[in-house]
Formats: structure tokens, sequence, C-alpha cells
């Protein structure tokens, strides 16, 4: 079911509300206690969360990938700059621990070619 904003200028305070498209309304009244102002749509809030026109439902989804997609799409700027940092330390930390790890007799590392290989 779409999720719907609302920005009441009496209060200034927005607010969503679940509804069908049959009972969607351009304008509704504040839902807050003391305004009861007649509020409008809200779409620049809606189009920030937004990245295409249509948000699957949890029960549409069907991979993994369809999850974190939406949850990427939730997220502002500064988390996803956050995450993929924290994401790079991890990855990091992981190859300094593979590089310590003792090898079985006999074995050594290859070492990385200071000159690049070029393929014909």
């Amino acid at each position: 079911m779409p999720s719907y904003t609302y920005y009441c200028e009496k209060c200034n305070k927005s607010f969503s509300i679940f509804s069908t498209i049959r009972e969607y309304q351009e304008e509704v009244d504040c839902c807050h206690d003391s305004c009861k102002h007649t509020c409008s749509r809200y779409y620049k809030e809606d189009m920030l969360s937004i990245s295409s026109s249509v948000r699957k439902s949890d029960s549409e989804l069907k991979t993994l990938g369809d999850l974190a997609n939406r949850n990427r799409d939730k997220m502002s700027k500064d988390q996803r700059v956050a995450l993929d940092n924290k994401h790079t330390q991890y990855q990091d930390d992981k190859l300094k621990d593979e590089l310590t790890k003792q090898l079985p007799k006999g074995m050594s590392r290859m070492k990385k070619p200071k000159n690049k290989i070029k393929w014909r």
C-alpha cells in the first residue's frame, strides 16, 4: 500500500498516510491534535525517498538484491558513504588477516609482479 506525505503549513509538521489509490486525497485534515488545518500533499519528501515510480512491498521482494536495493534507496547519501567506508575497511582488514596467516610447510606466497602484464 502506498504511503503519501502531507505538510501542514499551520503547525509546520509533515506526516504520512498509508492508503490505497482509490482512497487517495490531494488534501486532508492535519492529524496533529490541536491543529486540524487542511494540509496539501508534500511531493518533495516523497521524491527524496523514492528512486523509481514504484516501490516493491515486502510480499513483492523476490531476491536479496531487491531487498538491498530498497534499503539502499531509503538511505541518505551520507549513510551510503559511511556504509561503503565500513565495507572497504572490513575488506582491508580481511585481506591483512589472510596475508598474515601461516601457510602449510613447503608453500610460499606468489609475489605480485612489478610490471603489468600485457595480454595479446
